[in-house]
């Protein structure tokens, strides 16, 4: 007789502890249905985010999201009721032999599946911590996450405007002072063994953009809470209009991909004295550069904050734009990130 376990909650973020229980129910049966709930008053993190963690960890497993599941929590006989109903009409038919849970609800679960009660682990002798714990401080629990599920928890902050607007600067800074990493923009060091009479074709662009995100990739890694990247591939694309007056199409395809990668865009202001190095085109073409810039963030209506005055004034705005920022909240509700476009 085939078995087929099941697993359910919030997964909010999914742990340790979680995966635990599906491991142990994939190993045990002959296949496994995970119920994902929403829960808006638990986490800010999206279903369609925890249930990607579930699908992406565990692809043999099927992963039903519960949109319209109960959001009361206790153990009443109307509540216990409620859940077994949604749950069982959820299933819609599928033959559940195992329950596995680590929660006092294990028990009438189980008897209204008509199915073994696997309760595992429940004095959390085995990962001793609460899920309320892991969702306070991720970061101070990062051992008990995934890092696939770790990495979407980073706030990927980045530095965007012409050359000598003081990306680097910033971005150095801002990492030591949160005790985190940052993210050195690639381009430069692949300009400096590339270039030929300060340029690089178009190609190559691509080979920027194209290292500088697999680099990007192994610092969310091993940030802390933020990491902060000086550039992207935005940056990147502006520079071959720039150069060459087109885009490879890979580089734009590869520009339009990281829109949506960031989660806070700052643009460096031109207002800060110019740095006159032999690599770069002068006070000039930084404005105009600067110009293109700024218009391509507004054609692609990506909203972001600009950075004026002094070090000490732009690291004071991020700090006030960090204090106020929820990593998987509408910004525009915070007020936290205003348009700095002028229309």
């Amino acid at each position: 007789m085939a078995t087929h376990g099941l697993v359910l909650g919030k997964f909010a973020p999914l742990h340790r502890g979680h995966q635990y229980l599906i491991d142990t129910a994939l190993a045990e049966t002959d296949g496994v249905t995970a119920l994902i709930y929403d829960c808006p008053e638990t986490t800010e993190i999206p279903l369609p985010v925890r249930a990607r963690w579930l699908r992406e960890l565990y692809p043999a497993m099927e992963v039903l999201e519960c949109w319209d599941g109960p959001l009361i929590v206790g153990d009443t006989p109307e509540i216990r009721r409620m859940h077994e109903d949604y749950i069982l009409g959820r299933l819609g038919g599928r033959g559940i032999t195992h329950f596995y849970s680590s929660e006092f609800y294990g028990e009438h679960v189980s008897r209204a599946l008509g199915a073994v009660d696997r309760r595992l682990d429940p004095a959390r002798a085995r990962f001793p911590v609460s899920g309320t714990a892991v969702r306070q401080d991720p970061f101070a629990h990062r051992h008990l996450l995934d890092p696939r599920v770790y990495r979407d928890l980073i706030i990927n902050v980045v530095f965007v405007g012409a050359p000598s607007t003081g990306k680097t600067t910033l971005a150095e800074r801002l990492a030591a002072d949160h005790n985190t990493v940052w993210m050195p923009e690639y381009g430069r060091e692949y300009w400096d063994t590339h270039q030929q009479d300060r340029r690089l074709r178009p190609e190559q662009l691509v080979e920027i953009a194209e290292g500088h995100l697999e680099r990007e990739e192994a610092m969310l890694a091993r940030a802390n809470r933020y990491l902060f990247t000086d550039t992207n591939a935005l940056t990147t694309y502006v520079f071959s209009l720039d150069y060459h007056g087109t885009a490879h199409p890979r580089l734009a395809e590869i520009a339009m991909a990281v829109q949506s990668r960031y989660d806070l865009i700052f643009l460096c202001a031109d207002d800060i004295p110019y740095d006159d190095t032999w690599d770069r085109s002068g006070a000039g073409h930084r404005a105009i550069f600067q110009k293109r810039v700024r218009a391509d963030l507004a054609e692609r209506r990506l909203p972001y904050v600009e950075l004026r005055g002094s070090l000490e004034e732009r690291m004071a705005r991020v700090a006030d734009v960090l204090g106020r920022f929820r990593k998987f909240a509408n910004p525009l509700d915070l007020g936290a990130v205003a348009h700095a476009r002028r229309l």
